[in-house]
């Protein structure tokens, strides 16, 4: 018989690529883990894993095929052990949502604060991230990304498209020359992204506006380019999400400049039949369409559902 249990350390070691990462994960010794693996392969007649010490535990190709086994098992389980333990009722357990750096700081962590406030019986994760967060590696929940994912068994949804505009903090437009039309962004200097470390394309925009010798200063967060905006020294490209919550930043050009981006939502298929996964999923589904106007620029706070909305029947 397959030792089912052996599944979640053959899993863990899979998404980490590391024997040692997996048992900080598992709460067990590195040699339980090297253990668990050895016996599962015994059980398979087959290796799972290559090992090296440069890149670690990689799949072999009947690790990969045996991997997708695995998750299916695993999602499952998961499902059964809520139904069973009855968190479809109370929707009480843990859930993690990684994103992107501005949007998870500016709108998703007072949003998830107000999720909580409805469901006190979920503990909740936000990671923040200027990266592309792995759900193959189970790193979160959910995922909320500039783009959508092109394969994996996901369950996708575009949440909405949101706006960049170009802004300067109102200390430096008072002073700095005049900004009628886009001509005049020759006499600026801006704040933008180290080319060459971006995660994906998607924030690509300022080559479309200005000479690349007009960048002064070069961040890989969003959040050091908003700050560096407030210090009144150059004009960066911001979303309005962020920089229409904050007085002391005023758009300009705004007729000329306006730069569209998408942000998409996807989780593992697995999780669809996961009730608080759910209701957490149809919540940021709709607190993100009602504050479409903050997203679009056109509005500067954010706003809330009304409390019975979220309650959502899952």
């Amino acid at each position: 018989m397959l030792d089912w249990d052996g599944l979640r350390y053959f899993l863990e070691v899979a998404r980490t690529q590391r024997v040692s990462a997996a048992a900080l994960r598992l709460g067990v010794q590195h040699s339980t883990v090297s253990r668990r693996i050895h016996a599962l392969e015994r059980e398979l007649g087959t290796v799972l894993f290559d090992k090296s010490k440069a890149t670690g535990f990689t799949l072999t190709e009947d690790g990969s095929r045996f991997f997708a086994y695995a998750e299916q098992i695993e999602g499952t389980l998961f499902t059964a052990r809520e139904e069973i333990s009855g968190q479809s009722q109370t929707l009480s357990g843990h859930l993690r949502v990684g994103s992107t750096e501005g949007f998870g700081n500016y709108v998703l962590a007072p949003l998830m604060i107000d999720f909580q406030r409805r469901f006190p019986a979920i503990t909740l994760d936000i990671m923040p991230v200027p990266r592309f967060i792995s759900l193959s590696k189970r790193e979160a929940d959910i995922a909320i990304s500039l783009e959508r994912p092109q394969r994996g068994p996901y369950l996708c949804t575009k949440l909405l498209d949101y706006s960049l505009k170009l802004y300067g903090s109102r200390d430096y437009l008072a002073r700095a020359a005049p900004l009628r039309k886009k001509a005049d962004l020759a006499d600026h200097t801006f704040i933008g992204y180290v080319e060459e470390l971006l995660f994906t394309d998607r924030l690509r925009y300022l080559d479309d506006i200005i000479a690349p010798h007009r960048v002064s200063f070069k961040s890989t967060s969003v959040i050091a380019q908003y700050h560096a905006a407030l210090q009144g020294q150059s004009l960066a490209i911001l979303p309005c999400f962020m920089a229409a919550q904050d007085p002391r930043l005023q758009a300009v050009l705004d007729q000329d400049i306006l730069v569209t981006r998408s942000f998409w939502m996807y989780c593992h298929e697995d999780l669809r039949h996961s009730k608080r996964v759910m209701a957490l999923w149809d919540f940021l589904k709709q607190s993100v369409q009602l504050n479409q106007p903050l997203l679009r620029g056109e509005q500067s706070a954010l706003q809330y559902l009304p409390q019975e909305a979220a309650r959502l029947d899952h």
